[in-house]
């Protein structure tokens, strides 16, 4: 019998040899670990400009806030909260402007009277001083509110606000007669105006056998009646709507092309 060590070794069919060691090996993993780099660079990336977003965004709202808080006249009292939409405002503060900014005011006063306010505007320049393009705005406000700061010319006590309509109560010479009158008018906006428009009325105590048709038709003879909103508002604000409620009322209020700064806020304007 022959010694195995004597015999050939054979290679069995299909056999692959070895392909590497642990060099190899390595040197496989390599672009693996410096696509790993990569990825990760790159998420970091992401989350510093998430981060400087969100610093930016909360600075630019304080600035806003504090600027407008700070040129409103003395007559008004607000806490303004600002917030920026859109998704970078790192980007749009490289443009020059921000698309949509809302502005909120729950408790502000006006001469001691208290409402809530919300303005959305677009168009909002990073520069304060440049024009904002269009603001839409609503201004929530009690009866009691509305009775501190309107008045209706012609009318007598306190303006009342129930289902769609407010009331108040006049005097009109009727036939050559004073006639005194409680009114109730549904309100339309009209830009500058407010149009009130007569429905129902009852005449007060003492007023005599008066013909309550009569009375309509005297207190509608010239089409609804106008009342000045523009003397209460920054010049340039216009009445969109109205909606009346009991005891509340929202006014919606547009502008267009205007700077917020103190002037503007300042200003009053006129039916003229």
């Amino acid at each position: 019998m022959s010694d195995q060590r004597d015999q050939s070794t054979e290679a069995l069919p299909g056999a692959q040899p070895p392909t590497g060691g642990p060099a190899a090996r390595r040197g496989r993993r390599r672009p693996l670990r410096t696509l790993l780099r990569i990825v990760i660079a790159v998420v970091v990336v992401v989350l510093l400009l998430v981060v400087a977003d969100a610093v930016t965004r909360a600075v630019a709202e304080q600035r806003v806030a504090a600027e407008i808080e700070k040129n409103l006249p003395s007559s008004v009292k607000a806490d303004v909260t600002v917030h920026i939409g859109g998704f970078s405002v790192l980007a749009q503060f490289l443009e020059g402007s921000f698309s949509d900014v809302d502005l909120v005011a729950p408790h502000a006063t006006v001469n001691g009277a208290p409402l809530s306010a919300a303005i959305h505007a677009t168009g909002v320049p990073s520069d304060l001083s440049k024009p904002i393009q269009s603001a839409t705005g609503t201004l929530t406000i009690s009866q009691d509110s509305l009775n501190k700061l309107v008045t209706i010319p012609g009318a007598k006590g306190d303006i009342t606000l129930g289902d769609g309509v407010l009331g108040y109560d006049g005097s009109i010479d009727l036939l050559g007669l004073p006639v005194d009158y409680t009114v109730s008018a549904t309100a339309k906006a009209n830009g500058t105006t407010v149009l009130l428009t007569p429905g129902k009325a009852t005449v007060s105590a003492g007023s005599g056998n008066v013909s309550i048709t009569k009375l309509i038709q005297a207190l509608t003879a010239s089409g609804p009646f106008p009342l000045c909103a523009a003397q209460y508002l920054p010049a340039g604000v216009q009445v969109s709507d109205i909606h009346v409620t009991p005891n509340r009322a929202a006014v919606t209020l547009t502008a267009s092309n205007f700077v917020m700064d103190e002037k503007f806020l300042h200003s009053k304007g006129s039916c003229s």
